[in-house]
């Protein structure tokens, strides 16, 4: 049963969905939206329903689960965004499959659903109004590491009645991707949540390469498990991927306690849930460079852990008797760092392409200003978040354009997650639902940074 107040929340949300589109595609308007919905819905087989029996889950009780889903469904489908992205879908279990299939395809969606690797019970789902969207591909990405991690990625066209320069030479595509990375129950999978985010960028740039695709807007959803003072955020923004909800109320990334969007089983509170957006402008710099900065920030972050300052490290970084670091004392650091070691540690692959990065005029050995340089002071370039959707409109004819997109709204619900805390009242899911406004516009098209 949903009590006045979160009525009154519904209907907070539902200004932000659908009547964002059907609002501003009226005569006098500014310009039309799309609307952008992440969610983690906690999948039955995940929820604990007594806490002195952890092995007692909602999906033993079908009564408990049915009713919990009805009521994201009623959420869902009042909120009506462009775009749904979903974690932990239960895709397991038949009846819930086809109850989401079926409400949302009676309500005007498309949707594609992809469970983990290895029958873990839950997966994704991602859907997008026929309304506003043509499908171009869809395609799934299979990590197949640790924690059986999957994404999804689908490349669409705007439609009518969105889509403002029908009858231009403006390209109107997006890339939309959906994930869930892993929990990181010890420091170790701290670095499989980077290599997957690694893989999943990876894998959009052979797809664009592959398919011969200029730049385009780039939308990031999910539940990323991982908080903004982590390596995750600050490699997605090394790569000019900003966060739409900071964007969107003008939080910079030191405001890692503004909000939060999630209570682990832990009965701790933090933001994880994020929708990114890289515009087609905002391309930064090769992909390499920045996966091996984000990876020496990981490395100086546990030997500053340690307490060691920059001459202890390079000390530590030494083989005995030399004044150089080389190539197996690097190996030997990074083992003892737990970056190595394991069966989800740096392959043999990654260690070299870092030590290329590391060592410049190829010469075998680093030395402290080289060491200080390439590792110690490695860093992404500052972006600038004030930029994003505020370009020119498309005056600058001498370059191709194309579309992006102008963060306008975003709202977190349940409402009190947008001071950072955690209504106890609240039972829908661990998680918030992010829903973000986006404007199309029009902008030049970017290069790569090297």
């Amino acid at each position: 049963m949903i009590t006045d107040r979160w009525a009154k929340s519904m209907g907070r949300i539902s200004r932000i969905g659908s009547f964002a589109i059907s609002s501003s595609i009226k005569e006098n308007q500014q310009q039309p939206c799309i609307t952008c919905t992440t969610f983690n819905i906690l999948a039955p087989i995940y929820k604990r329903i007594n806490h002195e029996d952890p092995s007692c889950r909602e999906s033993d009780y079908r009564a408990y689960w049915l009713a919990r889903n009805h009521r994201i469904l009623d959420w869902l489908l009042n909120d009506r965004s462009s775009i749904i992205c979903l974690q932990e879908f239960w895709v397991g279990n038949e009846e819930l499959v086809n109850l989401y299939e079926k409400s949302l395809g009676d309500a005007g969606y498309v949707s594609f659903k992809l469970g983990r690797t290895n029958n873990r019970g839950d997966g994704l789902l991602i859907a997008v109004q026929r309304e506003y969207f043509n499908i171009l591909n869809y395609k799934e990405l299979h990590f197949n590491d640790f924690g059986d991690r999957v994404a999804q990625l689908l490349h669409v066209e705007l439609a009518s009645p969105i889509s403002q320069w029908r009858n231009s030479n403006i390209r109107q595509e997006i890339l939309i991707v959906n994930t869930h990375l892993i929990f990181p129950h010890d420091s170790t999978l701290s670095l499989v949540r980077l290599q997957q985010v690694y893989k999943i960028l990876q894998y959009v740039e052979s797809y664009q390469n592959d398919f011969q695709l200029k730049p385009m807007p780039i939308v990031l959803c999910g539940d990323w498990n991982g908080s903004k003072r982590g390596h995750v955020y600050k490699f997605l923004r090394s790569q000019g991927f900003v966060s739409s909800y900071d964007t969107a109320h003008h939080y910079t990334d030191a405001d890692a306690h503004k909000w939060v969007s999630h209570r682990n089983h832990r009965g701790n509170i933090c933001a994880v849930d994020f929708i990114w957006l890289l515009n087609p402008d905002k391309y930064r710099k090769l992909l390499k460079a920045s996966w091996s900065e984000a990876v020496f920030g990981m490395f100086k972050y546990l030997l500053r852990r340690a307490i060691l300052t920059e001459s202890d490290a390079f000390a530590f970084l030494k083989v005995d008797n030399e004044d150089c670091i080389t190539y197996s004392g690097f190996c030997e650091a990074l083992k003892q760092l737990s970056l190595t070691g394991h069966c989800h540690g740096l392959s043999d692959e990654e260690i070299k392409d870092l030590w290329v990065q590391a060592d410049v005029d190829g010469n075998g050995v680093l030395d402290y200003k080289k060491f200080l340089q390439q590792i110690w002071s490695s860093t992404a370039p500052d972006i600038d978040d004030n930029k994003n959707g505020d370009q020119d409109d498309g005056s600058n004819d001498a370059q191709e354009q194309t579309i992006g997109f102008s963060v306008k709204n975003a709202v977190l619900f349940p409402p009190e997650v947008e001071k950072g805390r955690w209504p106890e009242d609240y039972s829908l899911s661990d998680h918030a639902r992010l829903t973000v406004v986006f404007s199309p516009i029009r902008m030049p098209c970017s290069q790569l940074i090297c």
